[in-house]
């Protein structure tokens, strides 16, 4: 059997809760920003040009082959990049979210004058600091940034990548492997990366802050913001925002408005799942990319409670009250305009401060609020309906070891122990029934459903007889850990900065490695141009979700694809594995000891 072909099949359902959701410990790229700093409904949408009822400045200029461009904002000058790419960065794609503005739906930025530099990245979200502890980046932080390779093509596809970072770290520049110039130039496509809000002022629901906008069945009763503002879904906002520019201006780089795919890693994956179901992002975006996400949201009430709490938090720790209890009390007793401009006065760094962030500067904040408006108050519900709006192909997928990376982590457990290892096989199994099987399979099941191809990323893991193409025991340590692929993915030859990359990428596995992320890439240029990723040459065939996974699996079918490599070779293999909760729980009984059984589960905060 070739590496490749895991027939493991579990089959029901279970439930663990935290440790896949961003509310949990186990989300995106906080453990990126980490190595980071160790390193070093159909609503109509604005014509191009104009929102909010107002016309902008400039009509987006022509792509013309050269480093300046004019969007309908004002001209920029890009800069060379590598491998014979250009990029622009910094480019504000809405207004600066301060003041008045906090908590407020994006709104367009303002035109500017002559020739605006984009040279640098924007700044960062605001967020807490990895490892070092203390609050770092700014609000004005709604910037994205575009790479292409140099020439004078046009209608090129167009890649936007939404990062990680548990929704409440992170930024489009955190790391080498997010930078788009690997797929400008190997893919030939245009690739954009943007910031948005993370945390509390991403995700935010209380009525002094919404204004008493009421949402009932998808309408709502709104001041004049709009009852986008009412719905707390900010984060989410400002990414739809954002694609909404890439429709309005993308012609000017020589992007292609009609053939958009969106696409993200961890909480970015959050992300790009949670726009499948929101009506406002319809149109936006033609295909989607899903790696390593999770059906995460959160009910209107959780949401509630998690900010009133914030609210309370900060009225103690600012000495309007003794006690949360207290606290609570007096702001409710507040006229809500008085509150609401208490709260948009308070400081950035003193809100989010009031959580803890850990090693990985992630605080756990409730986010992708189902508030009936931007999302559904179903949720994922939705796509076993096959009532979600945005119908698009979609490939998604999961690491073989996704919780190696967490487990590193932690200092206080060795590698060497049974729990390690243990709760790696089986968390990453949980997290593939959750994140990746149960969405695949809810869309098959629909009559006329988007095609959904499927893949488990294996590179790293060891293979039956205990060999990686990583060094040493780093494959025993690591293997194919939380966030490996998103350099395979992005052409970069880079994971999370030097410290991984000196280690785990070596001369010695060079060749696989670059041949593996050669074949993922064009696999990725076919679909991102077609909707189907098997009009790459001389690669397998990578089947799409049968509507009966299960079934096809018993009969000995494939049901996606297995990414992996030797030190030498690419290889690239079916999927026989299907995954569900109730099997991962059945499983963990009846192969463990029960000690060990009840330790997995504590550890993966499974009931």
């Amino acid at each position: 059997m070739r590496r490749g072909e895991n027939r493991f099949t579990v089959s029901g359902d279970f439930r663990a809760a935290g440790a896949f959701t961003a509310a949990g410990a186990f989300t995106a790229a906080g453990i990126l920003a980490c190595l980071l700093l160790v390193a070093c409904s159909a609503a109509p949408r604005p014509a191009p040009g104009s929102a909010n009822g107002k016309s902008a400045t400039f009509a987006p200029s022509a792509w013309t082959g050269g480093p300046v461009v004019r969007t309908a904002f004002g001209e920029l000058r890009g800069y060379p990049d590598r491998l014979g790419t250009l990029s622009w960065k910094g480019l504000p794609y809405a207004a600066p979210p301060v003041g008045d503005l906090r908590w407020k739906a994006p709104r367009d930025p303002l035109p500017w004058k002559g020739l605006r530099d984009a040279a640098a990245f924007g700044k960062p979200a605001v967020q807490l600091a990895p490892l070092v502890g203390g609050v770092i980046g700014s609000e004005d932080c709604l910037y994205l940034n575009v790479w292409r390779p140099a020439g004078k093509e046009t209608k090129l596809p167009v890649y936007v990548y939404i990062h990680g970072g548990g929704n409440t770290t992170g930024s489009s520049s955190m790391i080498n492997d997010y930078l788009g110039w690997g797929v400008a130039a190997k893919s030939k496509f245009v690739f954009v990366s943007m910031n948005y809000r993370l945390g509390p002022f991403g995700w935010f629901l209380d009525p002094a802050i919404t204004d008493g906008a009421a949402i009932t069945d998808g309408d709502a009763i709104t001041d004049g913001d709009g009852a986008d503002s009412a719905s707390g879904n900010f984060g989410t906002l400002d990414i739809i925002k954002a694609l909404s520019w890439v429709h309005s201006n993308i012609e000017a780089f020589g992007g292609d408005p009609a053939r958009v795919t969106i696409a993200g890693e961890s909480a970015g994956a959050f992300n790009v799942l949670s726009l499948l179901l929101a009506p406002s992002a319809r149109g936006l975006f033609q295909a989607a990319i899903a790696e390593s996400g999770a059906q995460n949201s959160v009910s209107r009430e959780a949401a509630e409670a998690a900010s009133a709490d914030l609210v309370s938090s900060w009225f103690v720790r600012t000495g309007r009250a003794r006690t949360k209890e207290e606290a609570r009390s007096a702001a409710l007793a507040l006229p809500r305009e008085e509150l609401s401009a208490l709260l948009r006065q308070a400081k950035a760094r003193d809100l989010v401060g009031l959580r803890k962030g850990g090693v990985t500067g992630m605080t756990g904040w409730p986010n992708i609020i189902r508030d009936g408006r931007v999302l559904p108050l179903e949720g994922y519900d939705l796509l076993k309906g096959g009532q979600w709006p945005n119908k698009v192909p979609l490939i998604i997928g999961s690491n073989k070891e996704e919780l190696k990376l967490f487990l590193y982590f932690d200092r206080k457990l060795s590698w060497k122990a049974p729990l390690y290892q243990a709760a790696a096989r089986y968390g990453s199994l949980t997290w593939k029934a959750s994140g990746v099987d149960e969405v695949a399979d809810a869309i098959s099941a629909q009559e006329e459903a988007p095609p959904v191809y499927v893949y488990r990323f294996d590179w790293g893991a060891p293979d039956a007889s205990g060999s990686s193409p990583m060094p040493g025991d780093w494959g025993q340590r690591l293997g194919a850990f939380h966030s490996l692929e998103v350099s395979f993915f992005l052409g970069t030859g880079t994971s999370l900065g030097p410290l991984f990359t000196s280690t785990l990428f070596t001369g010695a596995n060079r060749k696989g490695r670059e041949a593996l992320s050669a074949d993922i890439m064009a696999y990725l240029a076919s679909f991102v141009a077609t909707g189907n990723p098997n009009s790459a040459a001389d690669l397998p065939p990578w089947p799409r979700r049968p509507r009966d996974a299960a079934g096809a699996v018993a009969a000995g079918g494939s049901v996606g694809v297995v990414f992996d490599a030797t030190k030498d070779a690419a290889q690239i293999g079916p999927l026989r594995e299907v995954v569900t909760r109730k099997g991962v729980m059945e499983s963990i009984d009846a192969d463990l000891p029960p000690g060990l059984a009840d330790a997995v589960k504590a550890r993966l905060f499974i009931r």
